[in-house]
């Protein structure tokens, strides 16, 4: 009697499992460099200041607090998926999120960024770097249950800050273009970097690990500042730390994004630690980024987010370009080169969205 056969001789029907439409959808068959339907969109900073209805949600409530209120933040990921029909929403936070949940003295000051009261600057003050625990962002365990029943089949990308942008806002004691405190650290006292980096590591790590655990489908490290730096200083002393995190949250299965603004010549290291997709932005041609990047990863990007203040006739002809320089790529996630600029018109966006799906229809 074969296996699938009855005692009395008659066939049986197995079971076959039911595909997980979440793991089925555009965006998550990009990220594994799988065929797909069209060409998956999301944007950085796809919630937030562009959108009028965000505006309307946070007026007179603090951007830390507002991480922190699951209702609000469930709300405001779930704009641009309703408004723009994209592909994948991100999760709704600040990269200092984690940090102000241990215990950091810090708030976001309108017009100026993250600062920190008490910045980093000798081994002592490591001290205020504490483990994450759960517990300390169960907000964030709260909100992705809401957002995992609201987004049906679209999934949900969880992220945060990478020890290196982290390390200098925690070092300079707020937003810097020269980054001249943290890089006298890396440089002067190489082992308390090292040490430094380390501990936001494990932080990190932390808390994609709670975003994941929630229903996460995806995680992108935002490396906003590696830009900065030489290659052979980011491989010295910031790409052990990012490969700490990735290799942390490997087990789980999920794509892992690396994303930094001027990061042209890092692309390969960039890839190297660990990320499945690398996030490329306007400065370099997607198919040159493949050649520095290498095989066997996918890519994100990369119009430049100010294409969007031009005609409608100009911004499809510089999508046209992107989406013709990603065309002999192994996955092509279509983003902007950096976030969305808070005075982008939402229609813009949602044009965009429109145009991406229906040109690259398979």
């Amino acid at each position: 009697m074969s296996a699938n056969e009855s005692p009395a001789g008659q066939a049986q029907t197995l079971p076959t499992a039911t595909p997980d439409p979440v793991q089925e959808s555009a965006f998550l068959k990009a990220c594994r460099r799988e065929p797909v339907p069209h060409t998956p969109v999301w944007f950085m900073r796809q919630a937030g200041r562009s959108l009028p209805e965000y505006r309307k949600v946070r007026e007179g409530i603090p951007m830390l607090e507002s991480c922190a209120r699951p209702e609000l933040v469930a709300e405001i990921t779930l704009q641009p998926v309703r408004r723009h029909g994209v592909d994948a929403a991100i999760y709704y936070s600040d990269i200092v999120v984690p940090l102000k949940a241990i215990g950091i003295d810090l708030d976001i000051k309108p017009g100026v960024g993250p600062v920190v009261a008490h910045p980093v600057r000798t081994r002592a003050d490591l001290a205020q770097l504490r483990d994450l625990t759960p517990e300390d962002v169960s907000y964030v365990t709260e909100a992705i249950g809401l957002l995992t029943r609201e987004l049906g089949a679209t999934p949900l990308i969880g992220f945060a800050g990478a020890p290196f942008t982290l390390a200098s806002y925690l070092v300079e004691g707020g937003p810097s273009r020269t980054y001249e405190n943290a890089k006298a650290m890396m440089y002067g006292d190489p082992e308390l970097w090292a040490d430094l980096l380390d501990r936001l590591a494990e932080i990190t790590a932390a808390f994609l690990k709670v975003q994941i655990d929630a229903g996460a489908s995806a995680v992108q490290l935002f490396d906003s500042w590696a830009g900065a730096l030489a290659p052979a200083d980011y491989r010295r002393s910031v790409l052990p730390a990012s490969a700490k995190v990735f290799d942390a949250v490997a087990g789980y299965g999920v794509p892992r994004i690396h994303f930094g603004v001027g990061t042209g010549e890092l692309l390969g290291l960039m890839g190297e630690a660990g990320a499945d997709v690398v996030g490329v932005d306007w400065r370099v041609p997607l198919d040159e980024a493949a050649r520095r990047v290498g095989p066997g990863k996918a890519l994100q990007g990369n119009l430049d987010p100010t294409v969007l203040f031009a005609s409608t006739e100009a911004v499809e002809a510089k999508t046209r370009e992107v989406l013709d320089s990603a065309a002999g790529l192994e996955g092509h996630v279509f983003n902007l080169g950096h976030g969305v600029m808070p005075s982008t018109d939402p229609e813009a966006l949602t044009r965009l969205v429109d145009y991406v799906h229906t040109h690259t229809a398979r």
